[in-house]
C-alpha cells in the first residue's frame, strides 16, 4: 500500500515494520530501496526472498548520519571519510570493514560493508525512526529495472508491501560505490558523481574497477558490491545501444513494417511506422539519469519487444547512465 511520506504518523508505522522484521519500501534521491533492519539476518532475508536475489550479493545499509558509521565499520580510513564529508547526504556509498559480528547477512558474509546516508528527506526521517541501520537494495525483482517512484514498486510487489510515496526520484540512478577496503579508493560502479568529482573531495586518485583488478596483487581482491553483475537494469524488451545512423537506417529499411520497437535518442530521428515508440532522450546527462529507469518501464508496459538506443557521449558526466545501458544491454 502507498502511504504519503510526509506524514510523521506514517513514518513511525513503517519503523514499527522494520522493527517488527518486516519490509518497507521508501524513497530515496537515488532509486527506492526496499528496506530491512540491517541488525536482523531473519528480516534481511526477507529482501533476498523478496527479490530472489543470492544472499551472498551484498545490501547497501543506508544509515541517518555519519555517526552511526561506526555500528558498523570497524575503521573509516581518512580518504574515505572525506568522500562522507564531501557527499552525506548524498548519492554515494562507501565500502568499509565490517564490524565483527554485525550485519553478516546484509553483507553477503563479506568482511566488508557497503554504507551510504541519503538526502531524500522521506528517507531520513525513515531511518531516524527507525533507529537503526536499514538494508535498503532496489526495490525490484533482481536483476530488473530499478524502481523511481512508488508506483513502481507496487508493480514488483504488490499491493500489501508499505510503500513511503516521496515522489520521483531526483537522481534516478543507483549510487556511486567507492571501495574503501584496501588502502585506495576504487569505483566499483559509476553513479551521478563523477570520478573528478570524488577525486577532488577525497585528494587522491580514484582507480576504475579494471585498474583494481590490475593492481589486485597489492591491493587484494575487490570486495562483492551491490549492482556490479554484468547483467543487470534489464527490462523484459531486449536493449541494443546504437549509432544514430544505424537507428535510422534499420528504421528506414524495415519501413511501415517495423513494430514492437522503441526508440529513444538524442538525434531526431524519422519513424517510418506508428507501431514505433520514440522518446527523445535529454542532451543533459542528469536528465537522462532522472528519467531513464521510468522510460525503460513504460516501454515494457506498452509491449515493445526491442529497445534501441543512441550510443551516450563520451563525456564523463555520462558514466554513470553509460554503466547501466551497457548492463542493460547485456541481458
Amino acid at each position: 500500500m502507498i502511504r504519503g511520506g510526509t506524514d510523521p504518523a506514517v513514518i513511525l508505522e513503517a519503523a514499527r515494520v522494520i522493527r517488527a522484521g518486516g519490509l518497507v519500501g521508501f524513497p530515496t534521491e537515488t532509486v527506492y530501496g526496499l528496506g530491512a533492519d540491517a541488525s536482523s539476518d531473519s528480516a534481511v532475508a526477507g529482501i533476498f526472498a523478496a527479490k530472489g536475489r543470492p544472499s551472498d550479493h551484498p545490501l547497501i545499509v543506508h544509515v541517518a548520519d555519519a555517526a552511526q558509521v561506526l555500528e558498523y565499520a570497524s575503521s573509516v580510513p581518512p580518504f574515505a571519510a572525506r568522500l562522507m564529508q564531501a557527499f552525506w547526504p548524498g548519492p554515494l556509498t562507501v565500502i568499509l570493514p565490517r564490524k565483527p559480528g554485525v550485519a553478516a547477512a546484509a553483507a553477503g558474509g563479506q568482511d566488508s560493508i557497503g554504507l551510504r546516508c541519503p538526502s531524500h528527506p522521506v528517507a531520513l526521517a525513515f531511518l531516524k525512526a527507525c533507529a537503526t541501520g536499514v538494508a535498503g537494495p532496489s526495490a525490484n525483482r533482481f536483476g530488473r529495472v530499478s524502481p523511481t517512484t512508488a508506483r513502481h514498486v507496487v508493480e514488483e510487489f504488490g499491493d500489501t508491501l508499505l510503500v513511503l510515496d516521496g515522489g520521483p526520484c531526483a537522481v534516478g540512478i543507483e549510487s556511486s560505490i567507492v571501495d574503501c577496503t584496501r588502502g585506495r579508493p576504487v569505483l566499483l560502479r559509476p553513479g551521478l558523481l563523477t570520478r573528478a568529482q570524488l577525486e577532488a573531495a577525497c585528494g587522491e586518485p580514484v582507480l576504475d574497477k579494471d585498474e583494481g583488478q590490475q593492481e589486485d596483487a597489492t591491493l587484494g581482491e575487490a570486495p562483492r558490491a551491490s549492482g556490479t553483475l554484468a547483467s543487470h537494469y534489464a527490462p523484459n524488451a531486449r536493449v541494443r545501444l546504437m549509432d544514430a545512423g544505424a537507428i535510422q537506417t534499420a528504421l528506414d529499411v524495415l519501413g511501415a513494417q517495423a513494430a514492437h520497437i522503441a526508440v529513444y535518442a538524442r538525434s531526431i530521428v524519422r519513424i517510418p511506422s506508428a507501431q514505433v515508440l520514440y522518446r527523445r532522450m535529454p542532451d543533459d546527462a542528469a536528465a537522462t539519469a532522472q528519467q531513464l529507469f521510468a522510460v525503460l518501464r513504460d516501454f515494457d508496459a506498452q509491449g515493445v519487444k526491442l529497445i534501441w538506443i543512441e550510443n551516450l557521449p563520451a563525456d564523463p558526466a555520462w558514466e554513470g547512465v553509460r554503466d547501466r545501458l551497457q548492463r542493460a544491454a547485456a541481458s
